[in-house]
C-alpha cells in the first residue's frame, strides 16, 4: 500500500500542477491542493504513515538546504545600512504584530513567539518572477529588495532555531557554547568541501554514470543535518545553513541543476503535498473563533509586512511609488513559512489548526502580491 498511497501523491501533484498552471497559479499552491484532495479534508484516499512522513521530512530539508544553496553567502558583504533597516523594522514590526495575535488568541508565549517569527519570514521567489519580468530586479531598488528580504529570512531561522532549543532543550550543551561549536563545524564545512569533492576525480569530458559530486553533496546534507540533530538543532535548520555554507563552493549550474532535479522533482512535492493533507478546510463551519483566528493572521500578517516595508522604504529616501513596490514585495508567505509551522505543529508547540491557517495566508498573499506589483510596477516603466 505504501507504493499505491506514493502513485497517488505524485499522480495527485502532477495532475493539479498542470491545471494550476494553466491558471497562471503558483505550483507549491497547486500542490497542497492535490493534498487537500487525496487527503482526509477531501477524498480520503490516502492516509499518512511512516514512509510517507520520512519522504516528506527529506523534501523539508531539501527544500531548507536549497533556499540556503539559491540565497548566496557573498551577497551579505553587500549589505548598506539602508538595507539593514529596511530589514529591521520590515522583520521587526511583524515578529511584534504576531506575538501579539497570538496572546490575543489565548495562545502560550511559546506559540505566540513562533507565530511572530512566522510573520517575519518572507518568500522572495514567489515576487522574483515578477520582478524579472518587468526589468526592476536588475535595478538598485530590485536588488534591495532581495537583499533585505534575504537578511530578514536568516534572520528569522536563527531566531526559530534559537526558540526552539531553548523550548526542546535536545542538547545537551547550553546555548552559549552550543552556537560556537555549530558556527564552528559550519566554517569547517564551507573550507573542507572543495578538498572532499577534489577525492572523486573525473574528466570534464567524460560522463559521470555514478553521479559521484551530486552524491557526495548529498551526503555532506545528510551528514550535516545527523550531526546537528545530535547537538539538538531541528533538520530544517542544518538544511538550511548546510546550503547557505555551501553557496558560493557550488559554482557549477550543472550541478545546481541536478540538486533542483532531485530535490523539485520527488521529495519537495511529497512534502507540499503532505501539508495539504494536514489542513483541515472543515475550519471554516466550526464558528467564528476559527475564522477570526485565520482572518487575524492573514490580515495581520498582510498589514504588518505591508506596512512596515512601505514606512522603511520611505525612511530611507525611497519615493511612494517605490515604498508601495517595497511593501507589497514583502507580503507574501510560502514555502519557509509552511516548514517553519508544520515543524511547529510536529513539535507540539503551535495547535494543528495553525497549519490550515497557513495554507490560507499563503494562499492570499502569492496571489495578491505579484497582481499588486505588477500593477506598480509596469506603469512606472511606461
Amino acid at each position: 500500500m505504501d507504493f499505491l498511497s506514493f502513485f497517488l501523491i505524485l499522480l495527485a501533484s502532477v495532475l493539479f500542477s498542470v491545471a494550476f498552471r494553466t491558471f497562471h497559479l503558483p505550483w507549491v499552491l497547486a500542490l497542497i491542493a492535490a493534498g487537500v484532495a487525496v487527503g482526509p479534508s477531501g477524498f480520503g484516499l490516502v492516509a499518512i504513515n511512516e514512509t510517507m512522513s520520512f519522504i516528506g521530512e527529506v523534501g523539508l530539508i531539501l527544500l531548507m538546504f536549497m533556499a540556503g544553496l539559491e540565497t548566496k553567502l557573498s551577497s551579505f558583504k553587500a549589505f548598506r545600512h539602508d538595507i539593514v533597516i529596511l530589514a529591521g523594522l520590515n522583520g521587526l514590526v511583524p515578529l511584534l504584530i504576531g506575538i501579539g495575535i497570538g496572546l490575543l488568541f489565548g495562545f502560550d508565549l511559546t506559540a505566540a513567539l513562533l507565530l511572530g517569527i512566522i510573520f517575519m519570514s518572507s518568500s522572495i521567489a514567489v515576487i522574483v518572477p515578477t520582478l524579472e519580468s518587468t526589468g526592476i530586479i536588475t535595478r538598485k531598488l530590485g536588488r534591495t529588495i532581495v537583499s533585505s528580504t534575504i537578511l530578514v529570512d536568516v534572520a528569522s531561522l536563527i531566531a526559530l532555531s534559537v526558540l526552539l532549543q531553548t523550548v526542546t532543550a535536545t542538547s545537551p550543551l547550553p546555548l552559549y557554547s552550543l552556537y560556537p561549536i555549530l558556527a564552528i563545524i559550519l566554517i569547517a564545512f564551507y573550507f573542507g568541501l572543495p578538498k572532499l569533492r577534489a577525492l572523486v576525480p573525473h574528466r570534464r569530458d567524460e560522463q559521470d554514470l555514478f553521479e559521484s559530486e551530486v552524491r557526495i553533496i548529498v551526503l555532506m546534507l545528510i551528514g550535516v543535518v545527523v550531526t546537528f540533530e545530535l547537538l539538538g538543532l531541528h533538520p530544517i535548520i542544518a538544511g538550511f545553513f548546510t546550503g547557505l555554507v555551501l553557496s558560493d563552493s557550488i559554482t557549477s549550474d550543472i550541478i545546481i541543476e541536478k540538486l533542483r532535479t532531485i530535490s523539485y522533482g520527488i521529495f519537495i512535492p511529497v512534502f507540499f503535498v503532505i501539508v495539504g493533507m494536514q489542513t483541515d478546510i472543515s475550519v471554516l463551519s466550526q464558528g467564528a473563533g476559527e475564522l477570526g483566528l485565520i482572518g487575524a493572521i492573514v490580515l495581520g500578517s498582510m498589514l504588518a509586512k505591508f506596512g512596515s516595508g512601505w514606512v522603511a522604504a520611505r525612511l530611507t529616501q525611497h519615493r511612494v511609488r517605490e515604498s508601495l513596490i517595497f511593501g507589497f514585495a514583502t507580503i507574501p508567505q510560502l514555502s519557509t513559512t509552511l516548514a517553519v509551522v508544520f515543524t511547529a505543529v510536529e513539535l507540539d508547540l503551535v495547535p494543528a489548526d495553525l497549519i490550515t491557517a497557513m495554507v490560507f495566508l499563503s494562499v492570499t498573499t502569492t496571489l495578491v502580491a505579484p497582481v499588486a506589483l505588477r500593477a506598480l510596477i509596469v506603469p512606472a516603466e511606461r
